[in-house]
């Protein structure tokens, strides 16, 4: 394969100085820039609304008797471990799957599909290894929950071609990302509740609300040739459309958290994630893409100060 502008076995769209560079052996970075772990927002993102769903569930378990803290600690470690084992598989099939289209992109050009580090079976192979973690850990729950995780797979594999159908990739990608609103939930209870589906709801809002930001970064490109996105589509009414979907999350999540009887805590959390949200739609330059970037990536923080507020409290709803 012919190599296409790797940076001395870097990329481009992310910081050199990574402690995968430090770390592993040069024959290893290929492989890490496929599955990001030099970008670790991604299965940060991932992973937050299922530590939300299974924290808010503890709560609720917790309030009805059922005291749930040891299964609530070994469900967040799985999750963690799932999160950034299926975000790398779905970050290396959706580079197989944008193989061309990244060639044609600045950003993404020095990936390793597109530079030549990588051949496409090898990329396969690597997906492979990943997926048998991601299913390591999804057999470390309930038969439902398996269940929930199974079907999740069909919107994973949907997720790279939405951009060439329809304005709303976005969306996709909160129906993806978000799935584990209805993982977390179905961990401790074995079922679903109308507050881990309303949960889900807020997720995806404020999913398309995030990586419509990180969109504006390409959309030079995307036009050129033709990937479509909430970025081109809301254009110089991001900053509004912002309003609606961010506001939308949060009036869903203080639903959910109702519905589960959720502590006094769990609403400042989300007061204060508010106050993030007003600030990013504040201070938006569209036109600036290392703003986007550093923007998109805040929503790390915000999912942290929402789980945080969940778990201050669960611990305060345990029995002395």
């Amino acid at each position: 394969m012919q190599n296409t502008g790797d940076i001395n076995g870097r990329v481009a769209d992310a910081p050199s100085g990574n402690w995968v560079y430090r770390v592993l052996p040069p024959v290893l970075w290929p492989y890490a820039q496929l599955a990001r772990w030099d970008r670790p927002i991604g299965w940060q993102l991932l992973m937050w609304p299922c530590f939300w769903s299974a924290t808010l569930a503890a709560d609720a378990a917790s309030q009805a008797g059922r005291f749930v803290g040891e299964l609530l600690v070994y469900h967040l470690l799985f999750f963690f471990i799932g999160a950034v084992g299926m975000r790398g598989a779905g970050c290396t099939y959706n580079d197989l799957v944008d193989h061309r289209i990244d060639m044609e992109v600045a950003r993404t050009r020095s990936r390793p599909l597109p530079s030549g580090r990588v051949s496409r079976r090898q990329a396969k192979i690597f997906i492979a290894l990943q997926a048998l973690v991601g299913l390591f850990v999804l057999l470390q729950f309930n038969w439902f929950t398996v269940l929930l995780g199974v079907l999740s797979l069909g919107i994973v594999a949907l997720y790279p071609f939405a951009k060439r159908f329809t304005d709303w990739p976005q969306f996709f990608l909160g129906l993806a990302f978000s799935w584990g609103a209805l993982m977390g939930w179905a961990g401790i209870f074995g079922r679903l509740s109308f507050a881990a589906v309303v949960l889900y709801a807020a997720a995806i809002l404020w999913t398309i609300g995030y990586d419509t930001i990180y969109a504006h970064q390409d959309k030079e490109d995307d036009e050129l040739i033709g990937v479509r996105s909430t970025a081109r589509l809301f254009g110089d009414k991001t900053r509004i459309w912002l309003i609606g979907l961010y506001g939308a999350s949060l009036l869903l999540m203080l639903l959910a958290f109702a519905m589960a009887g959720a502590g006094v805590l769990a609403y400042f959390g989300l007061l204060i994630a508010g106050g993030m949200f007003a600030y990013q739609i504040l201070v938006l330059d569209i036109n600036d893409g290392a703003q986007c970037l550093a923007l998109f990536k805040s929503n790390n923080r915000v999912g942290a100060i929402i789980f945080a507020g969940l778990f201050l409290s669960l611990l305060l709803a345990i029995p002395g």
